[in-house]
């Protein structure tokens, strides 16, 4: 099942949302700043990406500037900073089985998907 990660303020977020909804294909959508991930779920989708924690991070968000910029953070803390603080989660992620991708660009999405 397709999962798309979602912030319906967020540009780039609507058009991966876009992307699926054309694509005919099912998928689930998560409103992430309203429904946070658990730590779990994030650990999993941070490793469907294949990435660090840190390189999920907005860190032009203020929240990021204010309370984590100058500390030197654990993935862990990372991880629970991003769950304290969902806005700081990049967006749109999507998730396809066990791999995914931060939709941006939007291709990224269609390359997952089909």
């Amino acid at each position: 099942m397709i999962k798309i990660y979602h912030n319906p303020r967020c540009r780039k977020s609507r058009e991966g949302l876009e992307i699926l909804e054309n694509s005919g294909k099912k998928f689930e959508v998560v409103k992430y700043l309203e429904d946070i991930p658990t730590k779990e779920e994030l650990t999993s989708v941070i490793n469907c990406l294949d990435i660090k924690p840190i390189n999920l991070v907005r860190k032009t968000e203020s929240i990021w500037k204010e309370k984590f910029k100058s500390q030197t953070l654990s993935d862990v803390e990372i991880i629970e900073a991003m769950i304290a603080y969902p806005k700081l989660i990049e967006r749109p992620i999507v998730v396809n089985d066990n791999r995914a991708v931060i939709g941006r660009p939007a291709t990224k999405i269609v390359a997952l998907i089909n």
